[in-house]
């Protein structure tokens, strides 16, 4: 995956975090993909929730596969992101949805049952990167030591560069700035994105 810096996600370049309507998000998938073109993105990543559907519909050189993931890790309920996956990849489609209640509502999402580590082996197999979405929102009581445990199970990066605004803001557990330290520290990759649910890619 290509190091994007700090001032392409803030430079709106780069927005590795959206949405569409094949989950909870409001966006037509094919509409994103042009809004990110005629806005000049460099790269753009479709993560819906628990499933790979906007990828078999849509596809270009800007446009990054990805999903997001429900899952729990001990008593941490959090969201792990899966980038440049194999779409195709039957491990990998072994944790997707099998209806779209577990793609867009909340009570259903989080008894997600997926297993942490077969997850992230199975992101792996598929060629991708796993990466902890909006980590200042975990539940963990001691995040440092929850990315540890998260790293021994083959973690590669942590979502650094996220406004972290609406519940999410509300919600936050740790700084924004403890997550890049972390990242840092233990030489993680660095993602970022807005979470958009909205229609317009801003």
């Amino acid at each position: 995956m290509e190091n994007y810096t700090k001032e392409d996600y803030i430079n709106k370049k780069v927005n590795l975090h959206i949405h569409t309507k094949f989950s909870d998000g409001e966006a037509d998938a094919v509409d994103i993909l042009n809004q990110a073109k005629e806005k000049g993105y460099k790269k753009i990543a479709i993560c819906d929730h628990n499933t790979i559907e906007a990828h078999k519909f849509v596809k270009d050189e800007i446009l990054m596969t990805a999903v997001e993931f429900d899952v729990w890790c001990g008593y941490v309920f959090m969201h792990l992101l899966a980038y440049g996956i194999d779409i195709n990849r039957e491990e990998l489609l072994s944790f997707c949805a099998k209806s779209k209640k577990e793609t867009e509502l909340d009570i259903v999402r989080i008894f997600a049952k997926r297993d942490i580590k077969k997850l992230i082996n199975a992101i792996h197999s598929a060629g991708g990167i796993a990466v902890l979405a909006h980590p200042a929102c975990c539940w963990a009581i001691n995040l440092e030591r929850f990315v540890k445990k998260l790293i021994s199970y083959g973690l590669d990066g942590l979502e650094v560069y996220y406004p972290y605004e609406r519940h999410r803001g509300i919600i936050k557990f740790h700084k924004a700035e403890t997550v890049e330290k972390i990242a840092d520290k233990y030489n993680l990759i660095k993602t970022g994105g807005t979470d958009l649910h909205k229609k317009d890619l801003n």
